[in-house]
């Protein structure tokens, strides 16, 4: 049996050009992130020395000059091993437990969930815009160290000198990035201050900016955040976040809803949209992780449902993805969604039950998406299906109102059909809803089972029949010959005719129809046209589905004039051109059998109307 002695060890060479280009085309969005890496460590480095140091100063100052951007802090600082161990190792972090000894054991248990960076990649991620970076540290924790220069090119290589004591006096950090070849716009003054202003609004320690033009330096941060100051009045505060919110998405908001999560550490504010947005659009939504921004795109933080929104939030539990820029997808993240979502629901809750009229201010925006979403979700259906607004033969209303008059509701699935009904159904005390727009129909399907005591069915017409007011026993049968002939003429059509007194007067000729009835004529229409097996297998189909319908109205004059004809043929030309009439009426698509009638009946008046007319004037030529 051969032996082998134990391999050698051997530690991983690391292309620092290969590295930046993974940073920049990989793993940030944009080389603006080189800004949120330099506050970074400047926060970290203040939170370290409090540690060691509760009453040390805190300054940190960032300008930005002639292609040089400078940041200069009075944190922690560094020794000339750590310099080397933490400045130029992919990977380790003086914030990671037993990963180096920026903080005593002690301290760093206590301190480090207070730091913002958790990956170690740290300095080095900022050569995707520098060509060179000079690091002058001096530690805190050693009195007698000597102040430290760290000088690192794009090629890969650094150095590290140890300066004399007066080159820096105090403890802390200054980082000089110079911008490489094409990244000098990243180095603009106007532009650092803007990623600055961006990325560290809500930092816990100041920033003050100098432009190294000479101006003023003015602070970068801006605490307490909005949604935690105080305000004398609750309109003064509503007017404070309508203004935040136009700075920060460009948008006046319909309202806002606070996001406070004490226990999960969060705490923000959401917009709700002034315009209708699809449901099926992602929001994107703006984190700070304690106080820093972490993304302004977050999709994932907010139940989907709650699309009407776009929040901004501070937390210090939800955990980053490795590029620090979007949230981890975890169990966290998950329990903080769902509570956000109850806060949205809460906000829902409230205007429904205090506030209707901003709820109907919300809702003429916002109803078509939350109707799409309440179709899947039970807690959203329950809470807001009673106040979505529907158009009903009683006016536009909520499915509350409209439930408070009807218990009996009936709705159309053609807007159409609805158009046509619904004046004759307002008359006779039948509720009907048009469920011809989008999602209305499935909606409805619903409605029972968030009101048991309503019966939501569709409208047929044998329904709508029974509503009419009959006409007197002596009257029907005094023009039976005319509803036969009536029935007669129409009995192509598969349709019935009926005689009803309704309102209004004007309207001569209702057409009713119903799903079934519609497919039972589809059913004959295949059936002409099929072979003769599938001739066998439609017949053995053939239903006793209700047909479509011709209510007369005997209250309308030109109905009585018609009935009154003598001559039969021409009552069925006029009753088949009343048909074409109720249906052009209903705006229902035209069977070929429809059409061929339709111009049957027009042609047949005209001939009548000039056979009348030189019928007359031979009269009067005879006179």
């Amino acid at each position: 049996m051969t032996s082998t002695s134990p391999s050698t060890p051997h530690s991983f060479q690391v292309d620092l050009r290969g590295l930046v280009d993974l940073l920049s085309h990989h793993l940030y969005s944009s080389p603006r992130v080189y800004v949120r890496e330099l506050l970074q460590n400047a926060v970290d480095a203040i939170t370290a020395r409090h540690a060691l140091e509760p009453a040390a100063e805190v300054r940190i100052r960032l300008s930005a000059s002639g292609g040089r951007v400078t940041i200069e802090d009075s944190g922690i600082g560094l020794t000339a091993d750590e310099a080397h161990s933490l400045l130029a190792t992919i990977g380790r972090s003086s914030k990671r437990a037993g990963g180096g000894s920026d903080l005593n054991e002690q301290g760093l248990e206590a301190t480090r969930q207070e730091f913002l960076g958790q990956f170690g990649i740290g300095l080095l991620a900022c050569f995707v815009v520098a060509r060179q970076i000079r690091v002058v540290t001096r530690s805190a924790r050693d009195p007698h160290a000597a102040p430290v220069e760290w000088l690192a090119t794009d090629d890969g290589s650094y150095t590290v000198r140890e300066l004399p004591h007066d080159a820096r006096p105090e403890p802390g950090t200054t980082v000089v990035l110079e911008a490489r070849p094409g990244a000098a716009e990243w180095a603009v003054p106007a532009k650092v201050e803007e990623l600055a202003r961006d990325y560290g609004s809500l930092l816990p320690y100041e920033i003050i900016f100098d432009d190294g033009e000479g101006g003023e330096p003015r602070p970068i941060t801006d605490r307490p955040a909005v949604w935690d100051r105080p305000f004398p009045t609750p309109d003064a505060r509503r007017v404070a976040l309508a203004g935040h919110c136009a700075q920060l998405f460009g948008f006046t908001p319909l309202d806002t809803i606070d996001l406070d999560l004490p226990v999960a550490g969060v705490r923000g504010v959401a917009y709700v949209l002034p315009e209708p947005t699809s449901p099926a659009h992602r929001a994107g939504h703006r984190v700070h992780l304690k106080g820093m921004l972490l993304t302004e795109r977050a999709d994932n933080l907010l139940p989907d449902w709650a699309f009407f929104v776009r929040a901004v939030l501070d937390t210090d539990t939800l955990r980053p993805t490795a590029s620090r820029e979007n949230l981890y997808d975890d169990e966290t993240l998950a329990a903080v969604r769902d509570a956000l979502g109850a806060r949205v629901r809460g906000w829902l809750a409230e205007l429904a039950a205090s506030d209707p009229d901003r709820l109907a201010a919300f809702l003429q925006v916002h109803h078509l998406g939350v109707k799409s979403m309440a179709r899947h979700d039970p807690d959203l259906l329950g809470l807001m299906l009673p106040w979505l607004p529907f158009e009903t033969s009683d006016g536009s209303m909520s499915l509350q109102e409209f439930a408070a008059a009807h218990t009996d509701i009936h709705f159309t699935r053609t807007v159409e059909e609805f158009r046509q009904i619904a004046p004759i159904a307002a008359a006779h005390g039948l509720g009907v809803i048009n469920a011809g727009y989008t999602y209305d129909a499935d909606l409805l399907a619903l409605l029972p089972a968030v009101r048991p005591e309503l019966k939501v069915t569709e409208l047929d017409a044998g329904a709508v029949t029974e509503r009419l007011d009959p006409v007197p026993t002596s009257a029907e049968l005094a023009l039976a010959p005319f509803l036969a002939t009536a029935r007669t003429r129409l009995e192509p059509q598969s349709c019935d005719v009926v005689l009803r007194a309704f309102q209004p007067v004007a309207v001569p000729a209702l057409y009713l129809d119903d799903r079934q009835a519609r497919q039972e004529r589809d059913r004959t229409a295949a059936l002409e046209s099929a072979d003769s097996l599938w001739s066998g297998i439609l017949g053995a189909l053939r239903g006793s589905a209700p047909r479509a319908r011709l209510v007369l109205n005997h209250n309308n004059p030109l109905i009585r004039r018609i009935a009154a004809l003598p001559d039969e043929a021409l009552t069925g030309t006029a009753v088949e051109s009343l048909y074409g009439q109720a249906l052009l009426m209903s705006q229902r698509p035209l069977r070929p059998a429809d059409s061929t009638l339709l111009n049957r009946a027009f042609l047949g008046l005209l001939e009548w109307a000039t056979h009348s007319t030189d019928d007359r004037d031979a009269q009067e030529g005879q006179k």
